[in-house]
């Protein structure tokens, strides 16, 4: 289909909750976000969300010893075994509690789980014993009074420490061993927050909430526990041998002899026992105790340890604090190594990279995530979210680059190729409102509430030019003319419409007439026309020619307010949608309208916890307030308040597909119907707070009227809403910014099977395209290829065809097989290493004067870029190092030289031989 769209990566949430774990080879950083799973890979700097999708968000994770299999774990209990290989889901489990972390046992076989005051100890799919079932109950442990907290495996994966809020720490065991009981440790006065076994041993390092640090030694080593494990296993065996030979022998008298032999072997294994008992028998002894947080506590009063990781390796113990500062010690003397103040919020999660050089932290109240390298002391990753939900977004021209805006009055550009924030502006101090790029890439301009609009370069990475008004105006929204030298806002308050000029900077005119709020601008896409069209809360739609000095317009009437105006891609059309659901269609020019869709029953309503009415009650309310035409102008794409986002034909004025962008259970308004559990005979208990600590903590309810979020510390649950809807000019893929974040939707995203053919002939088939590339007929070939639309296929025509022969080839093609092939090569360009052949192919087809859409010459515009910096960061790095291999060169003494030196002293030592 044309209109495949899939999820293809998570943009703008970079770090929820939960835990942050280093993949086996430490080259990737794999963090929640959210009900999602983000994996960060540092060597190749890009990201990557995974298409598995949990009902909650995910609160604990780990990675499995041979790096294939990953652990999720999300806050209501509910368990998911992936497969890193294949990104999908081979098991689920589910949890009667909330767990609080998990952990893969070194050998693999195992994970554990701590779950309220219970640690559960199940299988794992294993290659090395061959069980591929995964959540088998192995043991069972119930002996804490408190929450655990913390769990670490010993290196022989027999023993499990467990730290809990109790401020204990217990040692199970896997299997059932006679020399081990159910150990306690107790010499702390706060909860435990990490508990660490050294390697291959069984002394113990654990770490409290105060910042004290107690070392354990212990009375036998790993090595002993394995051996006397492996005697008693035999043993029990041996007496299990015997009890079945007794069974099938009939004889009294072999079985009278056979009896007596047990007892002897009774008698004798007492005093074995009691050898194990003196000498094998596990029990600790504490070495110290370290308070390494009290000079922050004697500054700041109510600073807490909040995380903790070690390195076996390096004897490294990093400890995070809730002020953003973390401590680096070497064990087990507690030498502080580094310090550093990495953030000013509470650090909720710390990994350590298998080879101990790069320490990975999540602060979930900022949403920032860091990789930093102590021993250069360099940051490898530095990214954060926005704080708040986004606003707006805009797609550069190429569609490389998308700019967000957010409550939280920052500005930040995403490189869509990588995945990551490269530059971050925050000029603004309120809400960015809207965003728009100009038609050269070169800058992009963005509107606040703070009264401002702000042009920012993309070339220096600076605020360039500040846009005002003779007085205050909280700005909404923004826009910016073909030629990229107006620029036009509107305003909230003030009900009119402000005209500036990007190149000087001044303000040319004020246009009245508007009797409520603008709402949205936009300007006619073509260069011929300056048409600007305006939509406000007065149910009115006007268009302004804003070259001429007079403030005439032509005024459209709707029906309702209007939310969003859009201009179609050739300008000859706009499409506006309107406070009762519906998407209008006018002829720009004789402002007629040509078309209505209806979607309200499309878009559908969640119901919240805290509603008072039903969700059908609650439809009537929703209405599309961002709206977006898609590159070819044949779709439009609307979204709102809801979960849904909705692609419509305007031709037929139907709905082609509609997108769920979110199952996260965790966002209000994501169900139609409240849970039952919550319904009493009291009412709905989602209503009534929970409050403590003196009542005034832990609200959950917002306040009458409040959507974007108080300032107070409320922990308000958010609901699920699209705050902007935008297209790629390339077509490919399309943005939605929502409380989630930027989901990216493409047509080349995920593993896709499904069979799209192109004008398909009975004689185009796989097997044809092979024959005709080993006879050579390159043209045949390559239109069977394009027409099968397999982009395997189509790759080893593309690559068999001769340089020579490739501009006859394109000569003989249609103008739509072209422009099919010009999108296939764009692909072929993001990941072949044959450049130059594609290159050929490149400029054969744009030479030929083919008429191509726009769309598909911005993706070839957009993958040329991204490869032109990259062989331009090569090219200057092999350009710097040959000028010092030749500088090295001019400084080196001379090969004649060294070779005339060394004669003279031969010669001068033979001389001096002779005369001696």
């Amino acid at each position: 289909m044309k209109f495949n769209y899939k999820f293809q990566n998570l943009l703008g949430t970079v770090y929820r909750r939960g835990d942050i774990v280093f993949t086996n080879d430490g080259n990737c950083v794999i963090s929640p976000v959210g009900n999602r799973i983000t994996i960060y890979n540092l060597k190749q700097n890009k990201s990557n969300t995974l298409s598995v999708e949990s009902h909650f968000n995910y609160t604990a994770i780990d990675v499995s010893p041979s790096g294939s299999v990953l652990l999720a774990v999300n806050e209501k209990g509910e368990a998911q075994m992936i497969s890193l290989l294949t990104c999908t889901v081979i098991h689920r489990y589910k949890f009667k509690q909330q767990v609080n972390a998990v952990k893969f046992s070194p050998d693999g076989k195992y994970f554990a789980a701590c779950c309220d005051d219970t640690v559960f100890i199940m299988t794992a799919p294993s290659n090395f014993t061959g069980e591929f079932r995964s959540f088998i109950m192995k043991r069972v442990y119930k002996k804490a009074h408190d929450d655990v907290t913390c769990l670490d495996w010993s290196t022989c994966s027999k023993l499990l420490a467990v730290g809990s809020k109790d401020t204990t720490t217990k040692i199970y065991t896997v299997d059932y061993l006679d020399n081990v009981n159910m150990y306690s440790l107790s010499g702390h006065t706060d909860k435990i927050v990490g508990v660490f076994f050294e390697k291959k041993s069984l002394d113990l390092i654990t770490v409290s909430r105060n910042g004290q640090v107690c070392l354990w030694e212990a009375s036998i080593d790993s090595d002993d526990l394995v051996t006397s494990a492996v005697q008693i296993s035999h043993r029990k065996r041996r007496r299990l041998q015997k009890e079945d030979d007794s069974e099938d022998d009939i004889e009294e008298k072999d079985v009278i002899e056979k009896e007596k032999d047990y007892e002897s072997d009774e008698e004798e294994k007492p005093v074995n026992e009691k050898k194990i008992d003196e000498d094998k028998r596990l029990a600790y002894k504490k070495l110290g105790r370290h308070y390494i947080g009290d000079a922050i506590r004697n500054a700041h009063h109510k600073v807490k340890l909040s995380a903790a990781q070690y390195h076996k390796d390096t004897k490294m113990l990093i400890t995070g604090f809730s002020n953003g500062l973390f401590f680096l010690h070497e064990m087990p003397d507690v030498n502080l190594v580094h310090t550093l103040s990495v953030s000013e919020h509470r650090i909720s999660s710390v990994a350590v990279s298998p080879q101990g050089d790069w320490i990975a932290f999540g602060c979930p109240q900022i949403g920032q995530l860091l990789v930093w390298e102590w021993q250069s002391e360099q940051y490898v990753m530095k990214q954060q979210g926005h704080s708040l939900d986004m606003t707006c977004l805009a797609y550069s021209p190429d569609g490389l680059y998308i700019v967000t805006g957010g409550y939280d009055g920052k500005v930040k550009v995403w490189n869509t190729s990588s995945g990551f924030c490269f530059v971050t502006f925050n000029e603004h101090k309120s809400t960015v409102t809207s965003i728009v790029f100009s038609a050269n890439k070169k800058f992009f301009v963005s509107s606040s509430l703070d009264g401002t609009v702000r042009c920012y370069d993309l070339t220096r990475y600076r605020n360039f030019r500040t846009l005002t008004s003779p007085s205050l105006v909280q700005f909404s929204c923004v826009a910016l003319d073909s030629s990229s030298e107006l620029c036009a806002a509107g305003g909230q308050d003030v009900f009119e419409i402000f005209i500036w000029s990007i190149k000087f900077g001044k303000l040319l005119e004020v246009l009245g007439g508007h009797e409520a709020p603008v709402a949205s601008l936009s300007f006619s896409p073509t260069l011929s026309s300056s048409r600007l069209a305006s939509a406000a809360w007065d149910k009115t739609v006007r268009l302004w020619n804003c070259i001429e000095t007079s403030s005439d317009c032509e005024t459209i009437q709707l029906t309702s307010d209007a939310l969003q105006v859009a201009f179609r891609p050739d300008g000859e059309e706009i499409a506006v949608s309107t406070l009762d659901g519906n998407i209008s269609f006018f002829n720009s020019t004789t402002c007629e309208q040509t078309g209505s869709i209806e979607g309200r029953n499309d878009l559908g309503a969640g119901r919240s916890d805290t509603d008072l009415i039903t969700a059908e009650t609650n439809l009537k309310t929703k209405a599309f307030t961002t709206i977006c035409y898609s590159a070819d102008g044949s779709c439009i794409l609307g979204g709102g308040n809801s979960k849904h986002v909705c692609l419509y034909s305007v031709k037929e004025s139907v709905l082609i597909k509609k997108f769920v962008i979110t199952q996260n259970r965790s966002l209000d308004a994501v169900n139609d119907f409240i849970n039952r559990r919550l319904l009493t005979e009291f009412g709905n208990m989602a209503l009534i707070e929970e409050r403590t600590e003196l009542e005034g903590g832990d609200v959950s309810i917002r306040l009458p009227g409040v959507k974007a979020g108080d300032m107070a510390d409320r922990k308000v649950k958010p609901e699920v809403r699209v705050h902007c809807i935008r297209f790629s000019p390339t077509g490919e893929s399309f943005a939605v910014a929502a409380t989630e974040g930027l989901l990216v939707y493409s047509q080349n995203a995920g593993i896709d099977g499904t069979f799209r053919p192109y004008r398909l002939e009975s004689g185009s088939t796989p097997h044809a395209v092979k024959k005709l590339l080993e006879e050579g007929s390159w043209g045949p070939a390559l239109i069977g290829a394009l027409q099968l639309n397999e982009h395997q296929v189509i790759q080893e025509c593309v690559e068999s065809v001769p340089p020579a022969d490739i501009e006859l080839t394109v000569a003989g093609l249609e103008e739509d097989y072209a422009s099919r092939l010009a999108n296939s090569i764009a692909r072929l360009l993001e990941d072949s290493r044959h450049l130059e052949h594609l290159l050929l192919w490149v400029r054969s087809l744009v030479t030929q004067k083919k008429k191509f859409p726009p769309s598909v010459l911005l993706a070839l515009e957009k993958v040329l870029t991204v490869k032109y910096s990259q062989l331009g960061k090569i090219c200057d790095f092999n350009k710097y190092t040959i000028r010092c291999i030749k500088s090295v060169a001019e400084f080196a003494p001379k090969q004649e030289d060294v070779e005339m030196d060394s004669d003279n002293e031969s010669s001068g030592r033979g001389t001096f031989s002779d005369t001696d």
